[in-house]
């Protein structure tokens, strides 16, 4: 189970606002994520700008309408859709999120937690395999940040997330502003998580901004990364190691030199651990 990228390497996420710059100056970054249903598209600009894009640079393809927590999981022409993308860009690796979009065919564009038990476990895992059976690859999974818990959840997330990953033989996304954002609004040791995660799962790391509202915060992506976040990020870089990882902004989006200045301070947190390590 080794990364496809096996040194560290830091990506972005590609927005449209960021076509022409990354054209024109080829940005220091290692690879851009896409968001797929934004290309899983017959034809124009958006797929003809990535293509151009994709000759400079690697791609990794990331959903957020697969709704793997669905009992009948994702629908056959959403996987036709989505392959016939994955033959075209030749993606690092593809990722979906662990939660539920909708209901009845019917998206709500919304990434909605899971009840965290055997019974959900069981579910997921079925609906990856069949996913990665189709596909003919591993698929990533992201844990999503959360503001409530079921009352029939039976264990801790990170027993959930790794549970599926290990019966489904599937890979991890591992979101580190969404381990902070629910250790915060649920009262968990974010350090507990990391502990929880097994070693040489982890396909990729996210980073990003939140909103705090005092008594809870949101996952907004419209921010710069926090400070706490920075911080849980270079724990995760000390348990798993040469990780790939990426910066998202979603919201209130910046000049992309200002992405690539910070996506600089993950690049320096990481050597920061790594290099010693390297030298003992």
């Amino acid at each position: 189970m080794t990364n496809p990228l096996t040194s560290s390497s830091f990506g972005l996420g590609l927005r449209t606002e960021h076509y022409l710059p990354i054209l024109a100056d080829k940005p220091a970054v290692d690879w851009f994520e896409i968001l797929s249903e934004n290309y899983m598209v017959p034809g124009g600009k958006p797929l003809a700008m990535l293509d151009a894009i994709r000759a400079d640079y690697p791609v990794v393809m990331h959903g957020v309408s697969m709704s793997i927590g669905t009992p009948d999981g994702p629908s056959a022409e959403y996987l036709h859709d989505l392959k016939k993308l994955i033959d075209r860009v030749s993606p690092l690796w593809v990722s979906d999120h662990i939660c539920w979009t909708g209901v009845h065919g019917k998206n709500m564009h919304d990434l909605f937690p899971l009840p965290y038990n055997e019974e959900t476990i069981k579910l997921v895992a079925g609906n990856v395999r069949r996913v990665q059976d189709v596909l003919g690859r591993r698929l990533v999974l992201e844990n999503v940040s959360s503001y409530l818990q079921y009352s029939s959840d039976s264990m801790a997330e990170w027993e959930f997330v790794a549970a599926i990953a290990e019966q489904a033989d599937s890979m991890i996304l591992l979101d580190v502003n969404n381990i902070y954002v629910s250790s915060v609004n649920h009262g968990f040791d974010a350090m507990e998580y990391l502990r929880g995660i097994p070693l040489g799962r982890v396909q990729q790391i996210h980073l990003a901004g939140h909103s705090n509202h005092g008594t809870h915060i949101v996952d907004t992506h419209d921010q710069a990364v926090a400070d706490p976040v920075w911080d849980l990020y270079a724990q995760a870089i000390r348990r798993f190691g040469a990780v790939p990882s990426m910066i998202e902004r979603d919201d209130n989006i910046p000049p992309l030199a200002e992405l690539v200045a910070e996506l600089e301070q993950a690049r320096r947190i990481s050597s920061s651990i790594l290099s010693p390590a390297l030298a003992a």
